[in-house]
């Protein structure tokens, strides 16, 4: 199966959609492998994450493994997590930040991929991008509230808030996020994990 994996990601690569990624040097940023248990799904990696080429890589991934209550080798494990974000490559940089994943990425990649890791258990959806395409009309008006609602989609997917420092103010109005959402869904990483 992961030579199943891996054909997809190189069409993925090859794919006419995606020349302008290559013509820039980008190599898509994902990880994964068939034994995977957990899949990470956010928007897109940043500047950062491209360059390098390991999603996370930020005070964003720093956090957000803090809240999975992982430790990095845990988190960068293949068969432990997937990281599948709702697109590949770098995006670039818009007015307020990095632009939206491309709309047709996920709908046509995701169902592929994710269909060679039959050992998933929980989608971690983060961002209103992930949870607008996985809650398929599920959600909540506002991201907020499908976050506070977090219940309602166990025990397939956990939808999170984006993990970047510049949410404080977010966390700062919406305390019970710490209080309340965190401890649950490290329990319920550990459960996929086979801890507990």
């Amino acid at each position: 199966m992961i030579d199943d994996l891996c054909a997809v990601v190189d069409e993925l690569t090859s794919d006419p959609s995606n020349a302008w990624a290559r013509d820039l040097g980008y190599r898509p940023v994902w990880a994964g492998s068939p034994a995977s248990r957990i899949a990470i799904i956010g928007q897109a990696p940043g500047r950062r994450a491209q360059e390098s080429g390991i999603p996370w890589d930020d005070a964003s991934g720093v956090r957000l493994r803090s809240w999975l209550g992982v430790r990095d080798e845990e988190f960068y494990d293949p068969s432990l997590f997937a990281i599948v974000p709702m697109d590949f490559y770098f995006p670039g940089k818009g007015k307020t930040g990095d632009l939206p994943p491309r709309k047709e990425f996920a709908p046509r990649w995701h169902p592929q991929i994710l269909s060679r890791m039959p050992h998933i258990t929980l989608r971690v959806l983060i961002g209103a991008h992930a949870q607008r395409y996985y809650l398929k009309g599920r959600s909540e008006a506002t991201l907020t509230q499908t976050v506070r609602s977090y219940c309602d989609y166990l025990p397939a997917e956990f939808p999170l808030v984006h993990p970047s420092p510049l949410n404080y103010r977010w966390h700062v109005k919406n305390s019970w996020f710490t209080a309340e959402v965190v401890p649950e869904l490290a329990r319920r990483v550990s459960i996929a994990l086979g801890r507990g």
